[in-house]
C-alpha cells in the first residue's frame, strides 16, 4: 500500500465518522453544547473542515472552498473572514448555528471532495516537499497531511461524544 493511499484512507474514515455523527440530527441538538463553555457538534465540524480546508488549500496552492464554492455566503457567520476556529471564544463558538446538517455536511463533502482528489494526485516523493518553513524543523507535506488527520480525528471523535452525551441527557 502506497503512503498515499494509507492518508486517502484516514481522510475517509474522518468522512464516515463525521456523517455518522451529523445525519438525521435536528439542528438544535447539533446546536446545543453541555455546558456554556463547551463546543457544539455544529462549531467542531465547522472547525474540523475548515481546518482541512484551509491546510488542503494552503499545500495544494488553491483557494479554499470556503471561498471559491460560496460555503462563507451560505454559512452567513458573524465573525472575521477568513476565520477557522482557532482561538475562538465560547461566544464565537456560540455564533457558529446551523439550521440544518445538511449545510455542515455540504461544505464537510466539498472539502472531502477536494482532499481527496489532492490527496490522489500525489506521488510519494510530494511527501517530502517542505510546506512551511516556520517550525524547525521545517515542516513536510506529509507531516501536513498526518497533522490534519490526527486533528479532525479529534475534533470528529469529540462531536460524536458530544452528541452522546446530548443524546442521553434528553432520553434520546
Amino acid at each position: 500500500m502506497k503512503a498515499t493511499d494509507v492518508i486517502a484512507d484516514g481522510f475517509g474514515r474522518i468522512r464516515e465518522i463525521v456523517h455518522e455523527v451529523v445525519e438525521g440530527v435536528p439542528p438544535e441538538l447539533l446546536n446545543a453544547r453541555v455546558d456554556p463553555a463547551a463546543n457544539s457538534v455544529t462549531w467542531l465540524v465547522w472547525h474540523l473542515t475548515r481546518i482541512q480546508d484551509d491546510h488542503i488549500a494552503d499545500a495544494a496552492g488553491t483557494e479554499q472552498v470556503w471561498d471559491s464554492d460560496g460555503w462563507a455566503d451560505r454559512f452567513a457567520l458573524p465573525l472575521p473572514a477568513g476565520s477557522t476556529g482557532y482561538g475562538h471564544s465560547p461566544q464565537d463558538v456560540y455564533t457558529v448555528r446551523v439550521d440544518s446538517g445538511e449545510l455542515l455536511l455540504g461544505y464537510f463533502d466539498a472539502v472531502h471532495e477536494r482532499t481527496a482528489r489532492f490527496v490522489h494526485g500525489l506521488a510519494a516523493t510530494d511527501l517530502d516537499r517542505v510546506v512551511d518553513e516556520r517550525w524547525d524543523p521545517p515542516v513536510t507535506l506529509g507531516v501536513r497531511l498526518v497533522s490534519v488527520l490526527g486533528d479532525d480525528l479529534q475534533h470528529a471523535g469529540q462531536a460524536a461524544f458530544v452528541r452522546g452525551v446530548l443524546e442521553r441527557e434528553r432520553g434520546l
